[in-house]
């Protein structure tokens, strides 16, 4: 790995997160920094466990939330191994899904299914039965060395700081759930009227502003209607 290169482009993405307006953003970046930064790495993403449930806090990559999934359902994997650990260990490496994982048989068929051929992740936070951990995962198998683990640590300082400063994961998922719900009613907005993105955000947020309701309230109205028969 080019170091002297990746220090260069980790303090351009520190600068860059520092204008960044929500915890929710800082995290897409930083997953999609992996991707960008980390050689080999084609999909990472931040995982929370809160109250047993797993919630998929940034995704860059078409396997991510499947895998985030799987573990929560199963509830085991590599995550949960890492979170369950008294040995102050913090970071997990596998080199080779293909092999026999006898911790998690079936997350690691699962991840087979999902084209995972190796992951790498490291330990955010722990908090009692609650955890967060940033994995990064490739199709081919062998690609996380020490040095990649060191990478992924360096974006996972970014990571952890953000959730620092994020009250609590409950919040987080609300106000993810609030994005998506205003980014649907936009989707339809443009379809239905041939609307820019900007002129699809405006209308809802002028719709808010009138009958002074929140801007989820506004965009979840939309679906409902759309979803109607």
């Amino acid at each position: 790995m080019q170091w002297q290169r990746f220090a260069e482009q980790m303090a351009v993405l520190a600068r860059d997160l520092l204008a960044k307006e929500s915890v929710e953003e800082t995290l897409d970046a930083i997953s999609a920094a992996a991707v960008d930064l980390v050689e080999g790495c084609d999909a990472a993403g931040i995982l929370a466990v809160r109250k047993g449930r797993a919630i998929t806090l940034s995704s860059c990559g078409d396997m991510v939330e499947a895998s985030d999934r799987f573990q929560g359902e199963l509830g085991e994997g590599p995550c949960y191994d890492l979170a369950r650990r008294r040995d102050g260990e913090r970071t997990y490496r596998i080199e080779d899904m293909t092999l026999p994982q006898p911790h998690w048989p079936a997350y690691a068929d699962a991840a087979r299914e999902l084209g995972i051929g190796s992951m790498t992740g490291i330990l955010l936070y722990t908090d009692k039965e609650d955890f967060g951990a940033l994995n990064l995962y490739a199709r081919r198998p062998g690609t996380f060395t020490k040095d990649i683990e060191t990478a992924g640590w360096m974006l996972a300082s970014h990571a952890a700081v953000a959730l620092a400063s994020a009250r609590t994961i409950d919040q987080l998922e609300h106000a993810m759930e609030t994005r998506h719900a205003i980014g649907e009613a936009m989707g339809i907005l443009m379809e239905r009227h041939r609307m820019s993105e900007d002129d699809a955000f405006s209308v809802l947020r002028r719709l808010s502003q009138n009958h002074n309701i929140k801007l989820r309230e506004v965009a979840q109205k939309f679906r409902a209607e759309h979803d109607r028969p």
